[in-house]
C-alpha cells in the first residue's frame, strides 16, 4: 500500500524516512498515530495525530482508509506497535524510526 513516495532508499519496508513522512503529513496522505503516553502527546505532537498509547495499544483501533504511520519519542515504542499491527495482518502501517526527537530535530511541525 505504501507506494513510491513512501519507499526508503535503504529498502526497509517497515519505516518511512523524514522527507517522505513530512510530505505525506503535509498532504494528508497518511494517518499519524502517536503511541506515546497522553502527557507526552500533550507536550507536543504532529498536527492531526491520533494518540493511542502503547501501554494500552490495540491494533484494532488503528484508523483505516489511508496508510498509517506510527510515531513515539525515539522509535522503540512505535516499532513495538508496528509489530502488533503486523501480527493482526495490517500491512498498511509503517513507523517513523526517528521518533519525535528526529521529527523536531529536522524542524517538523509540532502542535501543543
Amino acid at each position: 500500500m505504501f507506494s513510491n513516495p513512501f519507499s526508503r532508499s535503504d529498502g526497509n519496508p517497515d519505516t518511512i524516512d523524514f522527507e517522505a513522512f513530512e510530505k505525506a503529513v503535509s498532504e494528508g496522505e497518511v494517518a499519524v498515530v502517536d503511541v506515546r503516553e497522553p502527557h507526552e502527546f500533550a507536550a507536543g505532537h504532529i498536527v492531526d495525530a491520533l494518540n493511542l498509547p502503547l501501554s494500552r495499544f490495540d491494533p484494532e483501533q488503528l484508523p483505516s482508509g489511508k496508510p498509517v504511520v506510527l510515531i513515539c519519542q525515539s522509535g522503540r515504542r512505535s516499532l513495538a506497535a508496528l509489530n502488533q499491527a503486523r501480527a493482526t495482518g495490517r500491512d498498511d502501517v509503517k513507523h517513523y524510526a526517528g521518533g519525535m526527537t528526529g521529527w523536531q530535530g529536522k524542524m517538523g511541525d509540532v502542535v501543543r
